[in-house]
């Protein structure tokens, strides 16, 4: 295929607006996958990904289409999540891509993610093209869509296409205008090879399996490779092309998007934004690849065994190969034993990463409780990065704390915005300003009673990056029926008067239990946390004290109630069998997750216990 002929584009938007419904369409229309073999969420392969109805990875996948005119055309689509803790995917996928198609739900509108997508598309200097979906639906308002889309980004009426990806009307000329708008690969054919690998994965006969985009020169199937960042030298095992599944090729042209299978079994030796280039005709400069995602959130992840330990390490960092914004370091915790102390970008990122790895490694882990990074100025002058609340130091050996602030961008109907201030002022959020999105007409009409409270507004918030982890999210989706969207970005550290709440278990420090708070919330949360650990400790035969204390001082304090229940009293003869049944069905609620604290079993949910907590 001519390197004219080729197209390289992705679909941004945010969750639930149809990018991967808009991918089958595009796969069916240009029968890139047979109608025997396609299923729904066709490029979402990931059993996760199929349950929770999201995006966690983008998919590539090469369509053949003939345009109107008769000439043949190669498009190579990228689908991209769109949730917030997974914009590092959609950075990645914009940079091996010239043209976005940008899609906004003709029932919800734009929300707070379409927003910082087209962002990062402009950044990239990428043709945008924006489509309203779902036309089909009762709800579908494409009128105010458009208003909201031309007074917002500026599109002009005739620029923005309507369709319906669920029925597949109106996705035809979506890929006549992709093939019209979007610049064909701007590389250099004869000059050195240098591909740009924007994912990877680990494959047990193939080594590591790199996903390039070939930005100059061109890679054969049996060519020696070589990683510029990492320096690591290679022979080519296979290349080829995403149909979705792999389709072997002899190999790959400036402009195309596809895989080489390198071989290497040190995952470490291919990292995701290096450039790739031939041994024999080796490139000078390297492309400019990624900037490197900084993790918001922290926790620690142990394994229920000890002896786990070494596979939770091979699991941990065959992810991060699939997974570049995942980062890790070992950790050990006098109650949890050996562990990793990871990064992520969010709650929802944490909580994929968990559950993959207990299910595609078959671990079984314990989480502690998130936390942000701190940077603690210590009266040394020295700055130390503080991850784990169990490593701050002492009150008299530093001068002060600085947490982390987050730009915050919430889109929601202008009725809520009482409720949003009030939540948002209640987490420590400081107001920035106001847009609405659409310029809103009283209306007349006896059936519509008012005005400028149906419209759509754009409120815009500095607040620490901690009281967003907890539950903000679900108080300002119950807060305004679910219609509100938001999205946020770190922009510094500020002082704050903060302390470390430590937690004692029968008189011993549980140092998983931790958390750094507001001293103004200190007490009332180190209460609320002793109440609810109370809840989740199972009785012993003795009484269990647990105390919640700042430094030396006890804020908060109760007891777990001995247990003195005796199941066998009532078997008063037959059978041994009898008194382990009764045995075993006294046994069955202890069959969870659970570590030993001296001698006190802690469930798993204790360490999680700090994301439950109600004022």
């Amino acid at each position: 295929m001519s390197q004219s002929n080729v197209r390289n584009f992705c679909i941004i938007a945010h969750i639930d607006h149809g990018k991967s419904t808009l991918a089958d369409r595009l796969i069916e229309i240009t029968g890139a996958v047979s109608a025997r073999n396609m299923t729904e969420q066709h490029l979402d392969t990931m059993e996760l990904e199929q349950e929770r109805g999201i995006t966690i990875k983008a998919q590539a996948v090469r369509l053949q289409f003939t345009a109107r005119d008769g000439v043949d055309y190669q498009l190579n689509l990228i689908d991209t999540p769109g949730h917030v803790d997974f914009s590092y995917e959609v950075s990645r996928s914009l940079a091996a891509c010239e043209g976005a198609v940008l899609l906004v739900d003709a029932t919800q509108g734009i929300q707070a993610q379409t927003i910082a997508n087209v962002y990062l598309a402009l950044e990239h200097d990428l043709e945008i093209i924006p489509v309203i979906n779902k036309l089909d639906m009762p709800a579908a308002q494409p009128d105010r869509v458009m208003t909201e889309l031309e007074q917002t980004f500026g599109f002009t009426e005739s620029e923005v296409l309507q369709i319906s990806a669920k029925t597949g009307d109106g996705v035809n000329d979506l890929l006549e205008r992709v093939v019209e708008k979007v610049d064909p690969p701007g590389g250099v054919s004869d000059d050195p090879l240098r591909a740009l690998i924007f994912d990877s994965k680990y494959d047990q006969f193939k080594g590591v399996v790199a996903y390039v985009r070939a930005m100059h020169g061109s890679l054969g199937s049996s060519d020696r490779v070589r990683l510029m960042g990492t320096n690591v030298e290679t022979e080519v095992l296979e290349t080829g092309f995403f149909s979705p599944v792999l389709e072997k090729t002899s190999g790959l042209r400036t402009g195309e998007v596809g895989y080489v299978a390198t071989g290497l079994k040190d995952v470490k030796s291919v990292r995701v934004g290096d450039t790739m280039t031939l041994s024999s005709n080796p490139a000078t400069e390297p492309l400019a690849g990624y900037a490197p995602q900084s993790p918001m959130v922290f926790t620690g992840i142990f394994p229920t065994e000890g002896e786990d330990y070494p596979e939770l390490r091979d699991a941990l960092e065959k992810l991060q190969l699939n997974d570049a914004a995942l980062v890790f370091e070992p950790e050990s915790s006098a109650a949890l034993g050996f562990g990793y102390r990871c990064g992520f970008l969010g709650l929802l990122h944490m909580d994929i990463v968990q559950e993959r790895l207990e299910r595609e490694y078959g671990l079984n882990l314990i989480a502690t409780a998130p936390s942000v990074s701190y940077e603690v100025l210590l009266k040394e002058g020295e700055i130390l990065t503080v991850d784990n609340p169990s490593r701050l130091p002492e009150n008299n050996a530093y001068d002060e704390i600085l947490e982390p602030w987050v730009n915050i961008t919430i889109v929601s109907p202008a009725r809520y915005i009482g409720v949003i201030m009030e939540l948002v002022t209640g987490k420590r959020g400081e107001y920035k300003k106001i847009e609405y999105l659409e310029s809103v007409v009283a209306k007349t009409s006896a059936d519509d009673n008012a005005s400028s409270r149906d419209g759509r507004v754009m409120l815009e918030y500095d607040m620490p990056l901690s009281e967003i982890l907890v539950d903000f999210h679900d108080k300002l989706k119950s807060g305004t029926q679910g219609y509100a969207s938001m999205d946020y970005s770190k922009i510094d550290n500020r002082p704050a008067d903060l302390v470390k709440l430590d937690v004692l278990v029968n008189h011993e420090p549980v140092d998983a239990l931790s958390m750094i708070t507001h001293r103004n919330e200190a007490a009332s949360s180190g209460r609320l946390l002793a109440s609810k650990l109370k809840e989740l400790i199972p009785r012993q035969m003795f009484a269990v004290p647990i105390q919640a204390a700042i430094g030396g001082k006890i804020v908060a304090r109760t007891n777990v109630k001995a247990l003195r229940k005796n199941v066998l009293a009532k078997c008063y003869g037959g059978d041994v069998t009898r008194k382990r049944k009764l045995l075993e069905q006294q046994k069955k609620g202890k069959k969870r997750r659970m570590k030993m604290v001296g001698s006190i079993e802690v469930p798993q949910e204790a360490f999680m216990a700090v994301l439950s907590l109600e004022q």
